[in-house]
């Protein structure tokens, strides 16, 4: 495994650790929501932003610029981390450190599962995962760094700590 690869995947790791909520409803759902609103506009990024809350949609927003397909993103990478409890991020770099693929791996089908950067599971103190944000429209890793940005804003967390490394 690549070196900087091998950082990002231990970085991940640190991130899913770190970035774990006390309490989590539909109210801090929306906060996280609109944070990843405000954060887009200042950036001047065209990007869609989901927060689902167990099942539930809590927060969607198409930002101008996107397109129906950041919807069809948003859903396939929010299904892989509702189904393994990890960031999608986390699991593409494993799986092309493996060299192998979620249909192979895992039978899951590309029509419904995404490995690429942008949702990141929401996990409770005590309770594990209720739910995942995720953001689409930019390049993997950007959505990615952009959700453990707003994440930590949210939890009062050490961006320049939790971030992974410029490329």
């Amino acid at each position: 495994m690549a070196a900087a690869e091998e950082r990002d995947i231990a970085k991940i790791q640190e991130q899913e650790q770190a970035l774990v909520f006390d309490k989590f409803d539909l109210g801090t759902a929306f906060e996280l929501g609109m944070l990843l609103r405000d954060m887009a506009l200042e950036k001047g990024v065209a990007v869609a932003i989901d927060v689902r809350f167990h099942s539930m949609p809590a927060f969607y927003l198409a930002m101008p610029g996107t397109t129906a397909d950041n919807e069809h993103w948003v859903r396939r990478k929010r299904n892989l981390v509702l189904r393994f409890f990890q960031s999608s991020y986390a699991i593409g770099r494993k799986l092309a450190h493996m060299n192998d693929t979620l249909e192979n791996r895992y039978g899951l089908s590309s029509a419904d599962y995404a490995s690429h950067g942008g949702s990141f599971p929401l996990k409770v103190n005590g309770v594990g995962c209720v739910g995942a944000v995720t953001v689409s429209g930019l390049p993997q890793r950007e959505d990615h760094n952009m959700v453990v940005e707003a994440l930590c804003r949210m939890l009062g967390k050490d961006l320049a700590t939790l971030q992974l490394e410029r490329q």
